[in-house]
């Protein structure tokens, strides 16, 4: 006869009178050793209880909203004949010759999570040169939020940065110099439009060297906004490159040894070059294209994605002759086409050429420039360039910081994956932002690190974004946020559509910016909103209502019945939901929706 075991909760610490919130298996079930039986939880934390023994459930001896203590039977197993219990079976108090009691083993690690209490470090292999509770790798958005946050929850902190400055990628080479260029190419632009309506200005004298120092102090000033911070919360910053060494410590490039009991990798990404690229200072990423040193006649950019096009609309405004090259057949490859078009209405009289379904098969350099030569149906055969930007993507760089030594896994494309916690499968390593997997923004690394923090601190949090915006920062702006339409069809998504056209927008004619357009996507059955996009000017600051809506469940009625002020461009969300309601009044639409 197969024996029958007892599983019972394990040594709580200090805790009594534990609930249980989800039973896990049921009698019949059969469960692996590891596999969850019950669920419970603390004001502290939530815990799997595990099978600590191979079998078929007998019985299962808790309900839902049970408390339970540190000894209680969970659940009633008949052993597998050929799966030995985790521990020694102890002869129940009965005196039945089958019934063992068996107790579930658990890491301190997860005994902490059920009592709220920390672990215990491991102790360190060697002794190092830094210690510290937590330790951040990596300075930009999500490392140095994620620093920020645990030391307000009270860890002891320090935040490796490879670079002199905090900030990562995107203060310094990223989101906000191209960000600060793209706002004087806007006034630009408009100036110009203005003359089509009885404004004229002169032509633009662009000091390139003056424009440069302007974005470096804008990125100064945050920057050394972060250095305070950190002094603030009494963040200890360490500067160089670092490495695992071992799960437990860094190594930096000085030889330099940092010590841990936690670790958030935040290391980031880097931008991808094509192979066989001669070595000139003329070929650039999308960092040498900050520099505008100097600003060249003619440019090629390579890639018509997001990064590609805003540095376009930066250059054409200064007066460089632009021309984009895609390899697929559409710009900003995956956005609906219906944002596209009006995207393309303007851009196309601003660039010198646009040619997409075109591969760059070369590149060489040459005394008037870089000749560059093309395969594609319309595409010249070769082209020569003063400048050529190469923004084909970025590459995270999970496998750049040695995490093999820490027994961290990494894929193929630098990815580390994560739980909903940020936990890698290291339990005590973390991982957030660009090499976590997902989107590659700073909006999404900024949460994914409060979230980690917080887990690493003890508290009970997780990443569960329904959805994260997206924008292209260009002239005109792109945005979308949640379902698109290219998805739903993709994956058979049911879905309704309403738009709203930025040409009966009084904000958006009064500004002289009608080529925009709102649209929703709608559930048919419960009309709640599940994405949006809008193109035109400012649609990454109102794709916010959109996310929202998104979050918050809302339906058509919720943002149509919402008073939106006018007349503002936000109107055109408001006008939108109206549509899909059949109550909008700005536009005449024969056939009333019927709800």
């Amino acid at each position: 006869m197969a024996a029958q075991m007892k599983l019972t909760v394990p040594d709580l610490g200090d805790f009594a009178d534990v609930e249980v919130i989800e039973v896990l298996v049921s009698p019949g079930d059969t469960v692996e050793v590891e596999d969850g039986l019950v669920t419970l939880e603390t004001d502290k934390a939530a815990m799997d209880v595990p099978a600590s023994q191979a079998g078929t459930i007998v019985s299962v001896d808790v309900n839902v909203g049970d408390t339970v203590n540190a000894g209680d039977v969970v659940a009633t197993i008949e052993a597998s004949s050929d799966a030995p219990a985790a521990e020694a079976p102890v002869e129940s108090p009965e005196g039945d010759s089958d019934e063992f009691v068996v107790t579930t083993v658990m890491s301190p690690e997860e005994i902490a999570e059920v009592t709220g209490s920390k672990p215990e470090a491991a102790p360190v292999e060697a002794e190092t040169d830094h210690q510290a509770q937590l330790v951040v790798l990596g300075a930009g958005p999500g490392g140095y939020t994620a620093a920020f946050r645990a030391a307000d929850l009270g860890m002891d902190v320090i935040l490796v940065e490879r670079w002199p400055m905090l900030g990562g990628v995107c203060l310094n080479v990223g989101c906000i110099p191209s960000k600060a260029l793209l706002h004087a190419a806007k006034v630009i632009d408009e100036a110009a439009e203005m003359s089509k309506h009885g404004v004229t200005f002169g032509v633009p004298k662009v000091d390139a060297a003056k424009l440069r120092d302007w974005k470096q102090s804008v990125v100064d000033r945050l920057v050394g906004g972060l250095s305070t911070l950190a002094k603030q919360r009494k963040v200890k910053v360490v500067h160089g490159t670092a490495k695992f060494g071992s799960p437990k410590h860094l190594v930096l490039d000085s030889g330099e040894t940092i010590g841990f009991e936690q670790c958030i990798i935040a290391a980031g990404s880097e931008a991808m070059m094509l192979p066989g690229l001669p070595d000139d200072p003329r070929i650039v990423d999308s960092t040498g294209a900050l520099e505008l040193d100097p600003l060249p006649q003619k440019m090629l950019v390579v890639g018509g994605g997001i990064i590609g096009l805003e540095m376009a609309c930066v250059y054409a405004a200064l007066g460089t002759e632009v021309s984009v090259v895609e390899l697929t057949d559409s710009l900003m490859p995956g956005t609906d086409p219906d944002l596209i078009r009006p995207f393309m209405k303007v851009v196309k009289h601003r660039y010198a050429s646009i040619m997409t379904s075109t591969k760059v098969t070369g590149m060489r350099a040459t005394t008037p420039g870089i000749e560059v030569t093309f395969e594609g149906k319309n595409a010249p055969s070769v082209g020569v360039y003063d400048r050529v930007l190469v923004a084909i993507g970025r590459r995270a760089n999970g496998d750049k910081i040695d995490a093999d030594k820490a027994g961290v896994n990494v894929d193929e494309r630098g990815i580390i994956a994560v739980d909903k916690q940020m936990r890698t499968n290291v339990p005590h390593i973390y991982a957030i932002g660009d090499l976590a997997g997902g989107p590659m923004l700073a909006h999404k690394a900024t949460h994914e690190a409060k979230v980690a923090a917080e887990v690493a601190s003890g508290e009970k949090s997780y990443f569960d974004a329904r959805t994260i915006p997206s924008v292209a920062y260009t002239d005109p702006e792109v945005a979308w946020v949640g379902l698109t339409e290219t998805e739903a069809k993709a994956d058979g998504i049911e879905y309704e559509k309403a738009q709203f056209p930025w040409a009966a927008s009084g904000r958006s004619l009064a500004i002289g910016r009608d080529e925009g357009m709102t649209k929703l996507l709608f559930d048919p059955k419960t009309h709640r909103v599940l994405g949006g996009a809008m193109v035109g000017t400012n649609a990454g600051d109102l794709i916010a209502e959109v996310g929202l809506a998104v979050e918050m469940g809302a339906d058509a009625t919720d943002i149509s019945l919402t008073v939106h002020a006018h007349p503002t461009l936000s109107e055109t969300v408001a006008f939108a939901a109206e549509a899909y309601d059949g109550t909008l009044t700005d536009l005449y639409i024969p056939k009333r929706k019927k709800r």
